[in-house]
């Protein structure tokens, strides 16, 4: 407990802006040779979660490592921010240099679990055009979730049966999980996120 809370205090200083393939295709990563060291302190590998992504396979955190992680919270269900958020995502993606975007892995974390199975989120990556391995779904455990959350400084709340009430803030993790800028807001201008993706790559 002590390192988790040490983590989300060095995460929470972070800079921050204000406002189709086969299904067979494994969305999980070869580790790159150069990031199979003892993980660094504060890298969210850290955190002991299991997940299951959009193609019914479990994996941990650590399965993306070696990858730029640009990482989102959202529930499928959403009408009103999410799509926002997602849209701000594909721009984001759209900006990114291709040589740098082969190296990003584009994550979307469910704070709705119990609705979003591996079948909704594929559902919701094939009517967004996010369907190949790039682009990674999970849903994990409530406690998990909100772990993942804690560590990220998004806040949700459920406010109906079907709705919640959210933070609309994109992060980016280094190769080693640890992270290094945060976007809050949607439509707020993409200049910065982008060069600090791009500012990773190898």
């Amino acid at each position: 407990m002590v390192g988790l809370c040490t983590c989300i205090m060095a995460f929470n200083s972070c800079n921050s802006v204000s406002e189709e393939t086969s299904d067979e295709t494994s969305l999980k990563t070869e580790r790159d040779t150069d990031f199979t060291g003892e993980l660094p302190e504060l890298s969210v590998y850290n955190l002991p979660s299991e997940w299951t992504n959009q193609n019914g396979e479990d994996i941990k955190l650590e399965d993306l490592r070696g990858n730029i992680i640009v990482a989102v919270m959202i529930y499928t269900k959403c009408k009103a921010a999410c799509p926002r958020l997602i849209a701000d995502v594909r721009r984001i993606h759209s900006l990114v240099d291709e040589e740098t975007n082969k190296q990003v892995k584009y994550v979307f974390v469910s704070i709705d679990p119990e609705v979003d199975t591996p079948e909704t989120m594929k559902e919701f990556a094939k009517e967004n055009q996010m369907d190949n391995d790039q682009w990674v779904f999970l849903r994990g455990s409530e406690e998990d979730t909100r772990e993942f959350a804690l560590v990220l400084g998004v806040g949700y709340k459920r406010i109906s049966p079907i709705d919640f009430s959210h933070s609309n803030i994109i992060s980016v993790f280094n190769q080693n999980g640890e992270l290094t800028f945060q976007k809050e807001g949607l439509g707020v201008d993409d200049e910065a996120i982008v060069e600090a993706i791009e500012k990773l790559a190898i």
